[in-house]
């Protein structure tokens, strides 16, 4: 194992001030006037009026301010909208309503980037770097009863568990040779931070900018802190032209003056644990959009997008997640069981848990593409599957003429969309916790073929008995079959140990902050669940592998009933 491979990389840019995001930040003032006049051109160049686009925002930001308020919402929001919406009205008696109604847009829309447009401040980042550090510390060792030095353990043990593969070095080349898009699968309200905390402390290189919900700013602290780190508000509420194409116009923008970016392409956190198969295309429509535009410009600038698969033994929000995904997909047939569990017992236990737990973390940075899914290399030249190259600026016009083409960016942004699902698959690093639950429940269902879903996940918890003999040759089976698949599965550095001490790292780890046991021992060779519908999270993180399911005797498999 290689100094990088453990401690990290030394930094592209060590000063802080060097960093692209820095420079931007900087120029804040400056981007906001350019992004007023981008956003203008986007929403005059639409089919809309802009009286149109001014009737329809008007008319869902009232709604919005008086059904969906929040307390991070400005002071004045009601009374602005009332009063625009009689500035609109008189608009259209004025001596020239068409430059009237333009000045009423472009005031909403500078409303608009202004609420977007965060900062990034090198002393708060430093403090994050260090509370950041603190926080991982703990999530990741256990000081007391594992032999680390202090209760807190050490930084260089966080950065062991912290493990980073796949494309770094390619990566770190590409960043000085145009704009880097990372493209992370989404468990966790962990994920920002600890994406950032790995690009920063393992990779090398400088911070990325992002989207952060802006029900997250009620919190003051926090808001004080990620309003200075890169981040940029997203409210989902507003539905409205202006805001879209605004919020939009933001990222493709920023991305063209060579601000690197996280998206979350799935736009929110997977709720029934498995990779993302469906991605928001209009965020990934903005990448296309800015490569378009500086082709069009003649700016020297190419966008590269890099998928990295995040993977955790545990995801604290997990219960809520499934719960919610059940909900919706199971609807009548789903029936939510309420814990009796005080808040404060639930804390207790998850700070016992804190006390006694090690676990580990992995991010997986997949091949790097351009805009239109192909592979590009070190220098950030693309080539296509025959391992031609090809040139980008050929894609972006008709009959040699450089055009914009809204129907053939919409095919490049779907072709985008799945090699990014492909990366994902390719590149998703399997957990020995993810290789326990899988088959675990797998099993379950082998058992009870005559059942569906959201049967099994009725069945009593006492019930469940299956011998860890049963685990380990089923486990065989399932890894043999990965390990048949034309493209190489990943599996974690713990899957080199015997199979029954992996599995043994798996069982212990699967939630492991979690206050029913995701996996438990019954006795020493009999595995059980406290809670069925945890084990179902934990094991759809495989099921993109389609995993073929057989039928199984129950001699083969229960050890007892």
């Amino acid at each position: 194992m290689s100094k990088e491979d453990v401690i990290g990389y030394d930094h592209i840019y060590p000063n802080l001030e060097d960093w692209p995001i820095r420079n931007f930040a900087q120029d804040r003032d400056g981007f906001v006037e350019r992004l007023i006049g981008y956003t203008m051109n986007k929403l005059q160049a639409s089919s809309n009026s802009s009286l149109e686009l001014l009737n329809k925002t008007v008319y869902l930001e009232k709604q919005r301010s008086k059904n969906n308020p929040w307390n991070v919402d400005p002071s004045d929001e009601k009374k602005y909208w009332r009063s625009l919406e009689s500035e609109v009205e008189k608009s259209k008696v004025g001596d020239n309503p068409e430059l009237e109604q333009a000045k009423i847009l472009r005031r909403i829309v500078h409303r608009y980037s202004e609420e977007i447009l965060g900062d990034f401040n090198p002393g708060t980042f430093k403090f994050a770097r260090i509370f950041l550090t603190s926080l991982f510390k703990r999530l990741l060792n256990n000081g007391w009863s594992r032999g680390h030095r202090g209760i807190w353990g050490r930084r260089d043990d966080v950065r062991r568990k912290l493990k980073v593969d796949g494309h770094i070095d390619q990566v770190r080349s590409l960043f000085k040779k145009g704009t880097v898009v990372i493209v992370p699968t989404h468990y966790s309200n962990l994920d920002s931070a600890l994406i950032g905390y790995g690009i920063d402390m393992k990779i090398g290189i400088p911070a990325f900018a992002y989207g952060a919900g802006l029900n997250l700013y009620d919190y003051e602290l926090v808001a004080y802190f990620i309003n200075r780190l890169g981040a940029y508000r997203v409210d989902r509420r507003k539905k409205n032209p202006i805001y879209l194409e605004t919020l939009k116009s933001m990222a493709s923008l920023s991305l063209v003056e060579g601000v690197n970016h996280i998206f979350f392409p799935g736009g929110t956190r997977s709720r029934s644990g498995a990779i993302e198969d469906k991605l928001k295309l209009g965020l990934l429509n903005s990448v296309i959009d800015a490569q378009r535009h500086c082709i069009l410009n003649d700016i020297n600038q190419k966008i590269f997008i890099v998928p990295m698969c995040v993977g955790y033994h545990f995801v604290l929000e997990a219960k809520g997640l499934i719960d919610q995904h059940l909900r919706v997909v199971g609807k009548e047939k789903y029936f939510r069981t309420k814990s009796s569990e005080s808040f404060i017992k639930k804390s207790l236990r998850f700070l016992r848990r804190l006390r006694k737990s090690d676990s580990e973390i992995y991010m997986s940075l997949g091949q790097p593409i351009d805009v239109l899914g192909n592979r590009v290399d070190a220098s950030g030249a693309s080539f296509d599957k025959r391992g031609n190259q090809i040139y980008l600026k050929n894609y972006f016009s008709s009959d040699d003429v450089l055009n914009v083409d809204s129907q053939r960016e919409s095919v490049y942004t779907r072709i985008l969309a799945g090699r990014i699902i492909e990366g994902f698959k390719k590149d998703n690093v399997i957990l020995t916790s993810h290789m326990a639950a899988f088959v675990l429940f797998t099993i379950i269902e082998e058992l009870n073929p005559e059942l569906e879903l959201f049967d099994i996940l009725k069945i009593p918890t006492k019930e469940i008995a299956i011998s860890f003999k049963a685990l380990v040759a089923r486990s065989k089976k399932v890894i043999d079959y990965l390990n048949s698949l034309d493209e190489g599965v990943k599996f974690a550095q713990t899957f080199q140990k015997p199979l029954e001490e992996a599995l043994k790292d798996g069982i212990y780890n699967v939630g492991i902050y979690h206050s029913q046991r995701v996996i438990k021992w019954i006795d020493k060779s009999t595995l059980g669940t406290e809670d069925l519908k945890l084990l179902y999270y934990y094991h759809n993180k495989m099921n993109h592998y389609n995993v073929p399911k057989r039928k199984r005797s129950l001699e083969d498999i229960v050890s007892k009933m």
